[in-house]
Formats: C-alpha cells, sequence, structure tokens
C-alpha cells in the first residue's frame, strides 16, 4: 500500500540520512499479534541505488589507502556500540520477529553478532587471511585483496547475526577491506535501521569513508536484480528463499558479478538401528527440540529422517509425533513464512506425504502452524525425490522409512545437497560401523557438514565450521557464510605481483612482514618472520 513517503524513515546514503525521493513505503508486522509494527520504510528507486552505488565505487578507492587497523577499529568500536544498545535493538526485534527476548536474541544471538564482528576485527588487524604467497626465487607474490563494493541482503531468521549490516557477511565484507551497500529484510527494518545508525556512528570515529555502509530498506524485484548485476558491485552475499535467489544469482552470473547464496536446505538425519536400540527415547527428545526449535526457522533445521522401518522405527515415530502434538506451535516470524509453510505441507501431502500431526495453519491472528510430521516409504521417495525434499521452513519434518540399509543408502544418493548431515550410531557397540560406512560415504558428498550423534540446529562461531555445502544449499560448494578467517575470502580478488618493486607492493607481500602476527607461505614454509630473518619453529 501506498503513502506519503515524507512519513518514512530515512535511508543511509553516502555517509547521511536522507528521506527517500521514492512514492511507497511499506510497515513490517508484529507476527505475535499479526498487526503492523509502528513504522513505515521506504521502497527506494533505482535513482537512489545508483547514488549508493556510485558513493561505494568511491568509498572502495579511499579504503585501500585506509591501513587494514582503521578497519579492525571499525569492527570493534560497532561491537562496543551495539553492547551498549543491547536492551533498544533486543526490544525492536523482539517486536518485528516475535524471537524471545531471552535466551534467543539477548543472551545467544547479541553476543553472537559482537563475537563475529571482533573475530573480523583481529582477521583485518593480522592479514593472514589473504593468504600472501612469496616464491623468493622467481620473485613472484600473491594475495588475496578487497573485491569492491558489496551487496549484503539479510534473512529474516536472524534480525543480528546474519543482518545486512550487523551479521556475519557484513562482518567479512567489511573485514576484507570492502563498503557494504545493506539491503534489509523486510521483515525487521526497524530492527536493521538501528544497527546502521550504530555502524555510520563508528565509521566516523574511525575515520573510514563515510559510504563504508549504507543501507536501504526495500527496492522493486527489477531493481534488485539490477543491482546484483552492476558492474561497479563486487559481490553479493544472499539469504533466503530460493525462487529469489535463483533470480538474483542469473542476473549477477549474466554480468559475471560473484553472488553468495544460501537457499533451501532439509538437514536429512539418519538413525542407524543400534543407536534406536540403545536410546531410542533420547534420540526423539534431541530431535523434536532441533525440529521444533525457533518455531523451525533455522537454516540448519532437520526437516528429513531416515530410519528403517521394523518395530523399533515405529515406536520411535509414534513417540516423536506424540511429542509434536504435545509440544506448544510457536510463533513464525511473518505471514508470508506462515503461507509458504502452508504452501510446501501441501505439496508433500500431494506427493503422498501421510500426516502423523498437524497439517494446518493455527487460528487466529498469531502467525503460527501446527507442529507437522509427515510420513512417506523410501520407495515412494525415490519414485518422487524432488517433491520430497520440498522445504518446509518452520515447525514440519519428514520421516522416510526404509526397508533396509540398502533403501537408506539409495535414499541418500538421491538427495539435493545440504547444509548439513548427521548419522546417529550405536556408542556402545560396532554394531553400525558397516551400515554407517554405506551410509556415510554419499552423505559427505551431499552436505557442507557431517555431525555424529549431535543434531545439526546452531550453528557455532569457530574458524572451522563450514556453513555451507552443495547446491541447493548455497551457490557453490566451496565456500562459508560463517567461520572468519574463511569467510572474508569470498569477498576478495586474488592478485598476483610478478617482479614488482618492494616499494610498490603491498605492504603484506614486502620483505618486512606487515605485521609480526601475519602468517605467510614463504617458498613452502608458513612463517611470520621477514623474508631473510630467522626461521619459525
Amino acid at each position: 500500500m501506498s503513502k506519503p513517503v515524507s512519513t518514512a524513515a530515512p535511508i543511509l546514503l553516502d555517509g547521511a540520512w536522507r528521506p527517500s525521493v521514492g512514492t511507497a513505503t511499506f510497515s513490517a508486522c508484529n507476527p505475535a499479534t499479526g498487526q503492523p509494527t509502528t513504522g513505515l520504510f521506504p521502497i527506494s528507486p533505482w535513482s537512489e541505488c545508483e547514488r549508493m552505488i556510485a558513493a561505494a565505487e568511491r568509498a572502495f578507492v579511499e579504503l585501500q589507502e585506509h591501513p587494514r587497523g582503521s578497519i579492525a577499529t571499525f569492527l570493534d568500536d560497532f561491537a562496543a556500540r551495539i553492547e551498549a544498545h543491547r536492551d533498544r535493538l533486543v526490544a525492536a526485534a523482539h517486536e518485528e520477529t516475535a524471537l524471545p527476548v531471552a535466551p534467543r536474541l539477548a543472551d545467544v544471538e547479541l553476543p553472537r553478532t559482537t563475537g563475529q564482528l571482533r573475530l573480523a576485527a583481529e582477521a583485518a588487524r593480522t592479514g593472514s587471511w589473504s593468504r600472501p604467497t612469496i616464491d623468493t626465487r622467481q620473485n613472484i607474490r600473491s594475495c588475496l585483496q578487497p573485491i569492491g563494493p558489496v551487496c549484503v541482503f539479510g534473512p529474516n531468521n536472524f534480525p543480528f547475526a546474519f543482518g545486512s549490516v550487523s551479521g556475519g557477511d557484513f562482518a567479512a565484507a567489511i573485514a576484507a577491506g570492502n563498503p557494504v551497500i545493506g539491503k534489509a529484510n523486510s521483515s525487521h527494518p526497524a530492527t536493521t535501521r538501528i544497527f546502521a545508525e550504530l555502524a555510520a556512528e563508528a565509521v566516523a570515529a574511525a575515520g573510514l569513508p563515510r559510504a563504508t555502509v549504507q543501507l536501504v530498506y526495500r527496492v522493486d524485484h527489477e531493481d534488485g536484480l539490477r543491482l546484483v548485476g552492476d558492474r561497479r558491485i563486487g559481490a553479493t552475499a544472499y539469504t533466503g528463499s530460493r525462487a529469489a535467489g535463483l533470480r538474483l544469482k542469473q542476473a549477477a552470473d549474466a554480468a559475471g558479478r560473484p553472488i553468495y547464496l544460501e537457499l533451501s536446505s532439509v538437514n536429512p538425519v539418519v538413525i542407524l538401528p543400534g543407536a534406536l536400540a540403545e536410546r531410542s527415547a533420547t534420540l526423539a527428545e534431541e530431535y523434536v527440540g532441533s525440529v521444533l526449535m525457533g518455531t523451525g526457522q533455522f537454516c540448519t533445521n532437520p526437516g528429513l529422517v531416515l530410519l528403517l522401518d521394523d518395530a523399533a522405527g515405529r515406536a520411535w515415530i509414534a513417540d516423536v509425533a506424540g511429542r509434536f502434538r504435545q509440544a506448544a506451535p510457536g510463533t513464525l516470524l511473518s505471514p508470508a513464512v506462515r503461507t509458504t509453510l502452508g504452501e510446501s505441507v501441501a505439496v508433500l501431502r500431494g506427493a503422498g506425504g501421510r500426516v502423523l500431526a498437524g497439517g494446518e495453519a493455527v487460528a487466529g491472528p498469531r502467525c503460527a502452524f501446527a507442529n507437522t510430521l509427515l510420513e512417506i516409504s523410501a520407495a515412494e521417495f525415490l519414485r518422487n525425490p524432488e517433491a520430497f525434499q520440498t522445504e518446509a521452513f518452520g515447525n514440519s519434518a519428514l520421516v522416510v522409512l526404509a526397508a533396509g540399509v540398502d533403501e537408506m543408502r539409495q535414499v541418500v544418493e538421491s538427495l539435493e545437497g545440504s547444509l548439513t548431515g548427521c548419522i546417529c550410531s550405536s556408542r556402545e557397540s560396532d554394531r553400525d560401523e558397516a551400515a554407517y560406512e554405506i551410509v556415510a560415504a554419499p552423505l559427505v558428498r551431499r552436505v557442507g557438514r557431517l555431525l555424529n550423534d549431535k543434531m545439526p540446529t546452531g550453528v557455532a562461531v569457530s574458524p572451522a565450521m563450514n556453513h555451507g555445502g552443495p547446491f541447493p544449499a548455497t551457490g557453490h560448494p566451496g565456500f562459508t557464510a560463517v567461520g572468519i578467517p574463511a569467510s572474508l575470502c569470498r569477498f576478495a580478488k586474488l592478485t598476483c605481483f610478478d617482479a614488482v618493486r618492494q616499494s610498490r607492493l603491498p605492504a603484506v607481500l614486502r620483505d618486512a612482514n606487515a605485521t609480526p602476527r601475519t602468517w605467510r607461505l614463504v617458498d613452502g614454509a608458513w612463517t611470520t618472520a621477514d623474508l631473510g630473518g630467522p626461521a619459525d619453529n
């Protein structure tokens, strides 16, 4: 619905908060009440995108003249400002998403967000993430360098830790030396605006170019495609629906612009018979807790579980179905999520999925759907694997019952790529070892993270973490959205310097090491020493 744009929140353009010149606005929805939240936000026309891109391009050039320490200072300061405004941010996000204040927003997601920013600051400060490599014999040197202005499209389910101007993609792009144009998620624009206000203050305090961080709330679909395909954009990061992400990818690919996508993932869990024999009730509790946590609105939510069709398997399913029926349905993030969940469940039912619990939206204004569990045989699954891998984003799961381990393997081999895959097996004996080897080999090819005896919900902030995977989990299996410093590499280009004079080299490639903590690969050995200095032990 269009309303006078003069009443709308300003956009952050080239270091200043400016009223939008657009003619339409939108409001977010409080999913707990079904009512619009206070505040109007503009839908920006292309002219504002054009101005942001031009400002970001200037900022990129200026950033290359700034020492990496100034970027680290910005990231550390931004984290401190977020902590100082903790209550304001949590209140805004709670109203716009209905996510619990505690522990989810205040005690889990906000500390994770500031922790990511500080890890990114450390990566920027040391520079080891850029993989400086030196061949002294041939005088050839290379490193990763910033790629250019980065667009970040934030998701609806993590307003802090994956936010367009606060989350992991943002932190990685900035730490790599790029300005960011943040596209707020329409589910939480007020929360994103607060983050942008704090970021703009930290940009000014660090003396960085004023367009280092910019914010637009919404653009129409055609302008979004035009934005990611603009030749001045270095790269784009997107987390959201598969349909929208693939349209953006097509536009970016056509223009030869990198785009990193997180799209869709059913995150299969395989439960082997030895595990059921030892701890059936515990596995039921763990699985139900994982599926229903956050009302199922995690990208690592285990939406498909595979086990044998025998007495133990049937008893486990009955236990899980009972727990689904007993648990109160949580609140979904928006009316759109409720609608999409209903559509996905309808696809699963239409393909032959049998409803064991739930299956319908909860009546009333609250955005809610009954906890839903469906069942299908492996033979039926294998006849229509595409339909049965429809992602039902929310508090829903599909059970697949196999006649034997070989049929389990066939189901796994028919799976699309996922962020995670889990195998639960016996802890007290080796009875599941042969079955594990049969199932694990094809599963590990189809996931970015393999887990044993551990449900996948949640992503640890660790340098070793991979939050990625084969399509359609992401658009490229070789990169991660979580795990610093690896996540920075998405927003960089590899540059080689062949016989370039010392004074013209990037600081990280000169004979004298830029910092005593920068690791460089010199003639095949990792070292922090200056060239010609003592070797590291």
